[in-house]
């Protein structure tokens, strides 16, 4: 009974699975963070180029 207990805790202290899932966690918000920059970037340029494209009309 007590080594079934001390395996158990040592099987809990072991188990990596919510680090795993935080990691995940930060590529994925960095991913958005990354994707966020880019539309507003191309958002600007793209309101620019519309506002030259429409002046010249």
């Amino acid at each position: 009974m007590l080594l079934k207990l001390i395996a158990l805790k040592a099987a809990y202290v072991n188990n990596e699975d919510g680090a795993t899932a935080i990691e995940y966690g930060l590529i994925a918000a960095g991913i958005a963070v990354a994707i966020v920059a880019a539309v507003n970037t191309v958002g600007t340029d793209l309101t620019a180029l519309f506002g030259e494209v429409s002046a010249e009309l």
